[in-house]
């Protein structure tokens, strides 16, 4: 292990006793997790010393956010504090929800600084063809571009909706949809100065097929939500964008934030690796028989999720996505996600929509 990852893992262990204390404290607790410490047979505050130590808990239960209060997940020192209701997954029936503050806000902030002044120039236009609504996206992608000193356009989109045409064989339907959307990005473009995009893989192909994306005068794109080969990320850079546009591709969800890519994508044979924001989260890359286990570097395993906020405490949630696991970097000193995809991909189909 060489000294930056060793002094990464020494900053994650020091975070995890912070925000575990935090949330397992009388003071500044959250209801939900004092409740579970008093069942549980440990003490959660006195006996996690780092990282490792999360494994003592079980993995986290995601349908507890479709179903239980919100202010059960209210630390005790954000007491009186209105807050933000974001939902995340669900293409029928209750969505998860979670509440935040500043979370996103900090999220954004960081990853700004991954980002090239060039193919993202400050000061700006923005657009943003994505799902809005009630998703932590809408205000979040705003917030980078505000933060960057841009405003930001938005055309929106209902993935729910998008997936049960398809899964229902409505295509004629959603292609109708999709032309929709288009018409009204199409228009944003051509009517005002937009410097940068934030989409989907196939929106992003699909807006291709309408405009010059170089032409129209986008500088960097945005680019996230479904699955990205390696041939679809050549495709997306060389044809689509021409080569001459700043591609970054983005992997993320509302109870994790945002992971960066590995840059250089030409170097890795266009194979995306995404590096997780720690110490404010974390991801591993498990056996999906002995999820305890990670899986070697470049093997297939399920992803599995540890969120360390002060406003958020998820330990080991398990995604519905799989991935490679890659090697630490020079960015990022700690494990990363190569390739990631819906858990289960090579052995059923999945429904993915545009989103």
């Amino acid at each position: 292990m060489s000294d930056q990852e060793q002094a990464a893992r020494a900053a994650l262990d020091a975070h995890v006793v912070e925000i575990v204390r935090w949330h397992f404290s009388p003071e500044t607790g959250t209801p939900r997790w004092l409740a579970w410490a008093k069942d549980a047979g440990w003490n959660p505050a006195e006996e996690v010393s780092g990282f490792d130590d999360l494994l003592r808990f079980p993995h986290f239960d995601g349908d507890v956010l479709r179903t239980e209060s919100h202010e059960q997940w209210v630390p005790r020192a954000f007491e009186g504090r209105p807050f933000t209701i974001f939902e995340t997954g669900g293409t029928t029936g209750m969505p998860k929800q979670r509440i935040s503050w500043d979370d996103y806000k900090q999220d954004y902030e960081e990853f700004s600084a991954t980002l090239d002044d060039a193919a993202f120039p400050p000061g700006g236009y923005w657009l943003m063809i994505g799902p809005t609504g009630p998703r932590r996206l809408r205000l979040a992608i705003e917030h980078l571009a505000n933060f960057r000193g841009s405003s930001c356009y938005f055309v929106d989109l209902d993935p729910r909706w998008v997936k049960k045409l398809i899964k229902n064989k409505e295509f004629d339907q959603a292609k109708a949809y999709m032309t929709h959307v288009m018409d009204q990005a199409v228009s944003i473009i051509e009517n005002r100065d937009v410097n940068v995009l934030f989409t989907t893989p196939k929106l992003l192909e699909e807006l291709s097929e309408r405009v010059s994306i170089p032409d129209a005068g986008i500088k960097g794109v945005f680019c996230g939500g479904t699955t990205m080969t390696p041939q679809t990320t050549r495709f997306l850079m060389e044809e689509v964008l021409e080569s001459a546009v700043g591609f970054v591709p983005t992997y993320g969800n509302t109870l994790m934030g945002l992971a960066a890519h590995k840059p250089d994508l030409p170097q890795d044979n266009y194979s995306i690796t995404y590096y997780a924001p720690q110490p404010r989260a974390v991801l591993r890359v498990t056996d999906p028989d002995q999820s305890e286990r990670t899986v070697d570097y470049d093997e297939w395993g399920r992803v599995e999720l540890t969120t360390l906020t002060k406003e958020f405490f998820m330990p080991r949630f398990l995604e519905r996505d799989e991935g490679l696991r890659r090697r630490p970097c020079a960015p990022y000193p700690w494990d990363g996600v190569g390739e990631v995809r819906p858990f289960g991909a090579q052995a059923k189909t999945i429904v993915e929509g545009v989103y």
